[in-house]
């Protein structure tokens, strides 16, 4: 049977986000290892730039699992098709002359507009956008910091 309403927010978007809703979270939810998969090699040249880019940061925040490869890659593959059409139009423009002498828009355009809006899928996931990110409440304290407000952050907890 399909779930009506929202799809489930994932736990840990929860916890960084200050659980706002104050709703029990899931303590049965599957907890994998807060480990980022390894890199596909069949993924483009350029997806694979963009997973180096983004793994360790979501890793480190605890949103990227070993589990997440397939979802991830996803992202990624579909970030490297929209740039792709985006390099595309940038070079030779939105709109062409046909041979009969009508003009007609490029398919990259809607190639790009598709891929956006997948790639915006994917981001919400992972707590990539903007709005998702500003619900995101953090807890990392720059251990450069100054001892003094280390201590008074933390309450004494963290040794300096």
């Amino acid at each position: 049977m399909a779930q009506r309403g929202r799809k489930p927010k994932p736990t840990a978007l929860k916890i960084l986000e200050g659980n706002p809703g104050k709703r029990p979270l899931n303590e049965d939810e599957p907890k994998p290892e807060k480990k980022a998969p390894k890199c596909p090699g069949w993924l483009d040249a350029e997806a694979k730039k963009e997973w180096r880019r983004m793994s360790k940061q979501l890793e480190a925040m605890g949103i990227l699992t070993e589990i997440d490869m397939a979802a991830f890659a996803g992202y990624c593959q579909a970030y490297a098709r929209w740039k792709e059409a985006e390099e595309f139009i940038t070079k030779h423009g939105t709109i062409v002359k046909t041979p009969s002498g009508y003009w007609q828009q490029v398919p990259q355009v809607s190639i790009a507009q598709t891929y956006l809006k997948i790639m915006n899928r994917f981001c919400e996931q992972f707590g990539l956008t903007p709005s998702a990110r500003s619900r995101i409440v953090t807890d990392n304290i720059n251990d450069e910091e100054d001892p003094m407000e280390l201590i008074l952050y933390k309450g004494g907890s963290k040794s300096v």
